[in-house]
């Protein structure tokens, strides 16, 4: 059986009279998106604007909810309890779905964003609330989570369908988890680097991480960061390196 991965990318995360440039150039390249859902990033118009446009590339839509935090993008942590994540994430996959059916589509899955996605990969609280949000509004929906993370396990006790996810442009930790954001290495912008490491996630189901060390993860869906630079050519990369390879891009 040929090897296949969804690459996913966050889209949907300016405002209605910016450019969605980026989104345009990466939609073509990707077979999932996670779509800010005014929160974190986004408006109601680019909300709307983001679902037409991946309809236009039958490309599979995700709720991508986060911290109540536009200043800060979602990224920095915060204190709430697990009811507050549960209503947090409810109202957001809420939105998105409403808007979606508007426009004759449903959602796909859902993909916590920045800080919320970590906190939950790690607190089993947060990660039962926001799975039990996902499944009180949709239990057919594909939860995005990090690999191997509380998140996911916890998903999968709630009966959702869990998507293991690994990063193209992110280092990890010897744990698993990604290097924070903050510190040097997190982020990385060479382009064949983040092919050979994605290639080895995909075909190997292991990762070399910063220390050095190589550890097992199971990649489902991948994850690149549309508002990085070169966000376009990552993603192109990566899709001719599939090819190359026969590994098929397509949504779980």
């Amino acid at each position: 059986m040929s090897l296949q991965i969804d690459l996913n990318c966050d889209m949907g995360e300016s405002f209605g009279a910016w450019t969605m440039g980026h989104d345009q150039q990466v939609m073509p390249w990707v077979s999932s998106v996670n779509i800010a859902c005014g929160f974190h990033a986004g408006d109601p118009a680019t909300m709307r604007r983001t679902v037409a446009l991946a309809l236009e590339h039958g490309v599979r839509i995700g709720a991508h909810p986060g911290l109540p935090d536009l200043v800060g993008f979602g990224r920095r942590v915060m204190a709430i309890s697990p009811q507050e994540a549960y209503d947090l994430v409810v109202v957001q996959v809420g939105a998105l779905a409403a808007v979606a059916r508007s426009q004759g589509a449903a959602l796909h899955h859902v993909k916590a964003h920045g800080a919320l996605y970590n906190m939950a990969a790690r607190d089993a609280g947060l990660a039962q609330a926001i799975a039990q949000a996902v499944a009180d509004v949709d239990g057919s929906l594909v939860l995005y989570a990090l690999a191997g993370s509380v998140q996911a396990q916890i998903g999968r006790q709630a009966g959702l369908a869990v998507a293991q996810e690994v990063f193209a442009d992110r280092s990890y930790q010897s744990d698993g988890s990604l290097t924070p954001r903050q510190q040097p290495g997190a982020m990385i912008t060479d382009i064949q680097q983040s092919v050979d490491q994605v290639l080895q996630m995909v075909e190997q189901g292991r990762v070399t991480c910063l220390t050095g060390e190589s550890i097992a993860l199971q990649a489902d869906t991948l994850c690149l960061h549309g508002d990085q630079p070169g966000a376009t050519d990552f993603a192109r990369h990566l899709h001719a390196a599939f090819q190359e390879r026969g590994i098929r891009v397509q949504a779980v």
